[in-house]
């Protein structure tokens, strides 16, 4: 039923009210989300008035049908019973007839059973009588072979001839099928005796033809034989029997324990033999099933794979049973020598199939798993870890220990991390199924070595060293031998908790050789994974760069290490300033005329730092140590000149106020007679030598004055206590 069709504007759609599930609640709710309420019921009461017209007009439509309604059904009671009877016995006719129909399409169906039942015994008697005319057929061509050629039979071989064996296969093989098409029939349990013989028969015929022919090297018998088994679908029997037969005892002769181990190439030897059975023995076989290149095509058997199935399982039982002990992983260096003859062993092996089909079903046969999963692995990657990360280990223990001469390394941690880097992917040590292994310990090698560094250059000074009283000036301010002498203050390593100039000097220029020598690691790491067919070296090339990164965190550690270091040794000396003074005040002593001994002492570590890094770290990085430490000792040596000169400006005004107080009696003053510099005179000239001499070593260093921030304002304040001494 249709409704009239509303108003575009209405606010739900009019087929909502023919649904069967329509509900009311819901569909309030519906409207609701799209107008209010008071719209809903205008739309509604609009719609009601539509439906009220539309039902208005269909009643007028067909008024006259709904008056007539009643008059026309007037009658209609006689008419219905006048038809019931006629209807009735037209019912029981139709029941009849199809109860007629029903007995005969069930006689039909039982006939048509008995028929499928009988085509079906006699399909079951066709197969026995073809399984006992196979059995017949067979036993009289034997029989006929037996009485007709039993003298040419005795005297040439006990066996068939080849080409009767295929006639006999032919039939044994429909034989078979119709035997088993048979499978449960009475009948065919009485002949299968009889099928038991003519079995025995034929695989003992067949065993007997193909080892005649391999051992008389009959090409035309042992192809007849073959594909006599091909035939019957024994081809698995052939490659087995040859297996036991042909190759059996060839690797009880060759693959021997003693031989093994009478020498060192014993394996070698060994495995040479064992390749050389394939083109002496197996030539024959090779040339009927289509392994020799000779073959000719049209003659060729298929089906066999003697390479795979017969020769490749007999070699392998006969190493793992009689050569088990070169699976022992015990020792690395013989287990690596072991194993790498052996893969080549295989692969020389792989390269004598026929094909790559042949290498694949070799790749996937049972005894090409189990003889490499007899290769302990794990066992030889953990042999190596431990003496690989142990030496490293070993040399992180005895510290920064010097290098052998010769060496492209400094200290003896870094030549032995370089070493294992090596080693990891050295020939005698690396194997290609250990890759990730090898790799990952490569990785673990540069991180055990940046963080050795750091815990070297991060570890505080003992007390002892870091707190050493100040060392007096001698009693000459020019002596010469107190200018280059240098007591156990100024000694480099007062504890093993300190580092020496030149150690830190070393490690800088290990850890930039070290950076140099990554690319080689490279791509001697590329040319390996490469070769196990790892495309994605990119990673590996990110991966060594981290590494890298990680060698080079420590650099700013080492840096301001040196620089410490450095300014310690120096301001020890430089402290030495504030004893200016004592030299000077009451001792008489001569107009100062060069820079005090405790300079060349305090400038002694920055020189021997430019000695010890020639050629060792670049020039830029020796100089920006110096220009740091120069920095700092600048700053706390103006401390300390600054402090002496406040002392001396103050005990020069003490002297004046004491004089003023005696009103010139005559006393012993610290000025001569004669009109000669005073005590605090010579002081502030000897402090202007001393800054003034300071200033030409830097340029002597290689450095500007200018470069160090605080030089200039020193030198201002000596400068002015020099024009206040002159």
């Amino acid at each position: 039923m249709n409704l009239p069709k509303g108003p575009d504007s209405l606010c739900f759609d009019k087929d909502v009210f023919m649904k069967d599930d329509f509900d009311v609640d819901q569909f309030v709710s519906e409207c609701r989300k799209q107008v209010q309420l008071e719209e809903m019921r205008e739309d509604l009461e609009l719609y009601y008035k539509l439906l009220k017209t539309a039902m208005v007009e269909l009643i007028n439509k067909d008024y006259a049908d709904f008056v007539n309604l009643s008059t026309n059904l007037v009658g209609m009671d006689k008419a219905l019973n006048q038809l019931s009877v006629p209807l009735g016995q037209l019912r029981e006719e139709v029941m009849s007839l199809r109860s007629c129909v029903s007995e005969v399409v069930q006689a039909i169906d039982n006939q048509l059973a008995k028929q499928e039942d009988l085509q079906n015994k006699k399909v079951y008697v066709l197969r026995l009588i073809q399984v006992v005319r196979s059995v017949e057929k067979i036993e009289k061509i034997l029989h006929s072979q037996n009485s007709k050629e039993s003298s040419s039979l005795e005297t040439s071989s006990p066996l068939l001839a080849g080409h009767i064996l295929e006639r006999i296969a032919t039939e044994f093989n429909q034989l078979q099928f119709h035997a088993v098409q048979s499978k449960g029939m009475p009948l065919l349990d009485k002949v299968r005796p009889r099928i038991a013989g003519i079995t025995s028969m034929l695989q003992q015929s067949l065993e007997g033809v193909l080892i005649e022919g391999l051992q008389t090297s009959n090409v035309v018998m042992v192809r007849h034989c073959l594909r006599t088994y091909a035939t019957i679908d024994k081809t698995r029997d052939a490659e087995a029997l040859v297996g036991q037969v042909l190759v059996k005892p060839y690797m009880d002769q060759v693959i021997v324990e003693e031989v093994v181990k009478s020498s060192p190439n014993g394996l070698q030897l060994m495995y040479s033999r064992l390749l050389e059975f394939v083109p002496h023995h197996c030539r024959l076989l090779r040339e009927v099933t289509g392994g020799a290149i000779s073959s000719d095509k049209a003659d060729v058997v298929p089906g066999y794979d003697f390479l795979v199935n017969s020769v490749w399982p007999e070699m392998i039982r006969g190493i793992e049973e009689r050569v088990a002990h070169i699976f022992n992983p015990g020792n690395p260096d013989i287990f690596y020598e072991r194993y790498s003859a052996s893969m080549e062993f295989v692969r020389r092996f792989e390269r004598q199939c026929s094909s790559q089909a042949s290498v694949k079903r070799l790749r996937v046969h049972p005894s090409y798993t189990s003889f490499h999963n007899k290769w302990n692995l794990p066992v030889y990657f953990q042999l190596r870890y431990k003496e690989i990360a142990g030496s490293l280990e070993t040399a992180i223990s005895d510290g920064l220990e010097a290098a052998k001469s010769g060496s492209v390394y400094h200290l003896q941690v870094s030549e032995v991390l370089w070493s294992c880097l090596m080693r990891c992917w050295s020939d005698k040590v690396y194997l290609s199924p250990l890759a990730h292994r090898f790799w990952k310990l490569t990785l673990q090698l540069y991180a055990r070595y940046a963080k050795f560094l750091d815990e070297v250059l991060t570890k505080t000074p003992s007390t002892e060293v870091t707190k050493e009283p100040t060392r007096p000036l001698p009693s000459s301010a020019s002596s010469t031998s107190s200018r280059t002498s240098m007591d156990e203050g100024g000694s480099e390593s007062g504890s093993p908790a300190s580092l020496s100039t030149k150690q830190l000097v070393y490690i800088a220029a290990d850890i930039q050789k070290l950076q140099e020598q990554i690319p080689e690691l490279t791509e001697m790491i590329r040319q390996r994974l490469e070769a196990i067919g790892f495309k994605n070296i990119a990673i590996v090339e990110d991966a060594l760069t981290d590494s890298k990164t990680c060698l080079s965190s420590s650099v700013p550690t080492l840096n301001t290490r040196m620089t410490q270091h450095l300014t310690e040794r120096c301001c020890r000396f430089l402290k030495s300033a504030s004893e200016v003074p004592r030299l000077y005040r009451r001792t008489n002593k001569d107009l100062p005329v060069r820079a005090s001994a405790y300079m060349d002492n305090a400038l002694r570590p920055l020189h021997q730092l430019l000695t010890d890094s020639s050629e060792l770290v670049t020039p830029a990085t020796a100089q920006e140590w110096l220009r740091v430490a120069l920095s700092d000792c600048t700053q706390r040596y103006y401390e300390t000149i600054s402090e002496v000169l406040s002392s001396v400006r103050k005990m020069e005004e003490s002297l004046k106020r004491l004089k003023q107080a005696r009103k010139g009696a005559s006393a012993t003053t610290t000025a001569g007679a004669n009109g000669a510099l005073t005590d605090d005179s010579k002081i502030r000239l000897q402090l202007a030598l001393d800054v003034e001499y300071l200033g030409e070593q830097i340029q002597k260093m290689g450095l500007q004055p200018s470069d160090i921030p605080m030089f200039s304002t020193l030198m201002d304040l000596v400068k002015e206590a020099r024009e206040l001494a002159e």
